[in-house]
C-alpha cells in the first residue's frame, strides 16, 4: 500500500550529494569534468509541495535537467510537456528552456523516478531500487490525487513506491489505475523527442492523458 505518514524518512530526504549508486555518481563526477558549467548532480522536484498532480519521468537529460538543475528544462522533452501544463492550467507559461524563465507550477509536481542522469538515459534496475526511496518519500508528502507516469520505468517506480509488485498493473499509454490509499496513477508514453518524432506520442495523444488527469481532479 501506498505510506499515509506525512513524514519525510531520512533515507528519503532529497540529497544534492547523493551518492548511493556508484556507477552514477562516477558518471557524473565525469560530466563535471567535462562540463564544469553543468548542474550535473541529483535534480530536484520542481513543483508546490503540496500538489495534487505529481508527474513522474524517468531521469534528467544529458543537455537537459542535468544541464540547468530544473526537470525537463532545456531538451525537447520539455517543450510538449510544459506547454500542455500551461494549456492545462498547470503552468504560468508554456517555456522550457531556462531555469530564470520564470515558470511556476500550479497543483502539479515534477520528479523523476532517478534523480541522477544514467548513462546512455538507461538506469539500471538496482539503481531505480536505491532511488525509490525519494519518490516513495515524495509521494508520502505530497499526498497527490494523481500521478502520471511517462512511460514503463516511471510507471513501475511508482508501483514500487507503493509496495506494489511490478506486474501489479499494466502499463498503456491512457491508462488509469486506482492505488491501494485512493491515488489515481495515470500512465503515458515519455514525451521524449524519439516517441514525438515517431509520432508515438502525438500532442493529441498526450492532451487526452491530460485531459482525463483534468477531469479527475475537478471531479
Amino acid at each position: 500500500m501506498c505510506p499515509e505518514d506525512r513524514r519525510l524518512p531520512d533515507t528519503g530526504s532529497f540529497d544534492r550529494d547523493c551518492t548511493r549508486c556508484a556507477r552514477l555518481a562516477q558518471f557524473l563526477r565525469g560530466v563535471r569534468d567535462k562540463h564544469p558549467e553543468y548542474y550535473a548532480h541529483p535534480v530536484p522536484a520542481l513543483g508546490p509541495d503540496n500538489a495534487r498532480l505529481l508527474i513522474v519521468g524517468l531521469a534528467p537529460g544529458m543537455h537537459g535537467a542535468n544541464r540547468t538543475g530544473r526537470p525537463f528544462t532545456g531538451d525537447y522533452a520539455g517543450v510538449l510537456l510544459y506547454a500542455t501544463l500551461h494549456e492545462f492550467g498547470f503552468a504560468n507559461h508554456p517555456g522550457s528552456a531556462d531555469p530564470n524563465d520564470g515558470l511556476e507550477l500550479r497543483d502539479c509536481r515534477i520528479t523523476n523516478a532517478v534523480k541522477c542522469l544514467p548513462p546512455e538515459n538507461k538506469p539500471l534496475p538496482a539503481e531505480v531500487r536505491l532511488c525509490n526511496d525519494y519518490l516513495r518519500s515524495e509521494i508520502v508528502a505530497v499526498r497527490p490525487r494523481a500521478i502520471l507516469a511517462l512511460g514503463l520505468v516511471a510507471h513501475k517506480a511508482v508501483l514500487m513506491a507503493c509496495g506494489l509488485s511490478q506486474g501489479a498493473l499494466t502499463f498503456g499509454h491512457g491508462a488509469s489505475h486506482l492505488l491501494p490509499q485512493g491515488q489515481r496513477l495515470f500512465d503515458s508514453y515519455h514525451c521524449s523527442r524519439y516517441n514525438t518524432q515517431t509520432r508515438r506520442l502525438t500532442p493529441a495523444m498526450f492532451q487526452a492523458v491530460f485531459q482525463s488527469i483534468r477531469a479527475h481532479l475537478d471531479a
